[in-house]
């Protein structure tokens, strides 16, 4: 190489259930990079194992001379002249604005919240995207654990997970749009994620609630209505009658989830064809004045305070309503994953989890009878 400094080196690291996986340990530009080659070596117990691996090496070594090449041509890593104007918080922006289009206003939050956790850990808004390095990734992640909210307690587990998360995804679009040319924060993975107790109404309770009077009405046909159709909050609030169709005597809900971009299919109840109300053009949202606001949130929770209700219910709480409820009266868990829209099971199977802890709650109120 042209500067005895820049080194690339090929290496293993050791996986747990066995063999190795291939990595380049990079350093080049006054900064050290890993470029994790999602190539494998088995263990070697048979003849073809050992032809495999000479592959796998060959293609490793390949890539290797290719970074060697890049680096002597001045084409390797972050493009200097390029990258040193660019802001790293001014590109944050850019691509926050971009994902609110097409994420949730909770989502957008959790950008945005996460951009303000970063500026801390980096002391100053004068960073670029040609400082971001391993290094700083890494210090990303460690200021997460150690930060404190503004009453002084740390950030919870999902909360550190949601902001690392975010910067990873910022990464990774940079890389994806030719800002860089090797994402540092590859490799380092956020912590593992822990379980959220996810709130809900009991049958009885959703009654007792939906006879309760509540001072915003269209609130109150909205929760209702999610809570018979498990629509999120996002999807509930942009639908509009074009979305509403009359199917086999069933009023059918063909429409785009808004998290996943699914395009989804539901078959209604009538309960829930009444919270919409009488059809209007097919432009016009189904439930008109639905904001998303502080004074919306503390609406619903004095309504279920009227109710005799004194769970920390959300809007998002209707959702596992739906889905408790489903499995309580009996769904099989494949149609309820097919109802809420899920993609994997596992993500269902939480419901029935709930269940089972309640089966157990309730044998253990069993008064002492031998």
């Amino acid at each position: 190489m042209a500067n005895t400094n820049e080194t690339v080196h090929l290496r293993k690291r050791q996986r747990t259930h066995g063999g190795y996986s291939l990595y380049l340990d990079i350093y080049a530009n006054g900064r050290r990079n890993y470029e994790y080659l999602k190539l494998y070596l088995v263990p070697e117990n048979t003849r073809a194992d050992k032809t495999k691996n000479q592959e796998t090496m060959r293609l490793a070594e390949a890539v290797k001379a290719q970074r060697i090449v890049e680096i002597q041509n001045g084409r390797f890593g972050f493009d200097t002249p390029k990258m040193s104007k660019i802001n790293l918080f001014a590109y944050w922006d850019e691509v926050m604005e971009r994902r609110k289009k097409a994420d949730s206003t909770g989502n957008y939050g959790n950008w945005y919240s996460a951009k303000t956790h970063l500026l801390k850990y980096a002391g100053t808004g004068d960073v670029k995207m040609a400082d971001i390095d391993k290094k700083f990734c890494q210090g990303f992640k460690d200021y997460l654990r150690t930060t404190e909210t503004k009453s002084g307690k740390p950030l919870s587990q999902n909360s550190r997970n949601s902001y690392f998360i975010k910067f990873r995804v910022f990464m990774q679009t940079a890389l994806d749009e030719g800002i860089i040319n090797i994402n540092p924060c590859a490799g380092i993975k956020p912590d593992k994620q822990s379980e959220e107790k996810r709130e809900y109404l009991t049958i009885d309770e959703l009654k007792t609630l939906s006879q309760t009077p509540c001072d915003k009405d269209v609130l109150r046909r909205a929760f209702l209505f999610s809570c018979l159709t498990g629509l999120r909050w996002s999807d509930v609030n942009k639908l509009t009658w074009s979305d509403v169709r009359e199917q086999d005597g069933f009023k059918r809900i063909i429409f785009r989830q808004k998290k996943t971009q699914n395009l989804e299919y539901l078959d209604i109840n009538p309960q829930a064809a009444a919270l919409m109300g009488d059809r209007k053009d097919d432009s016009v949202r189904v439930f008109r004045g639905l904001k998303y606001s502080m004074q919306m949130n503390i609406e619903l929770q004095r309504w279920c305070l009227t109710a005799g209700i004194s769970k920390k219910i959300t809007f998002h709480c209707a959702r596992h309503t739906f889905a408790v409820m489903m499995l309580t009266l009996g769904t099989e868990i494949y149609t309820v994953q097919k109802l809420l829209g899920h993609r994997e099971l596992k993500t269902t199977q939480i419901y029935a989890d709930i269940l089972d802890k309640k089966k157990q709650d309730a044998v253990t109120q069993i008064p002492q009878v031998l």
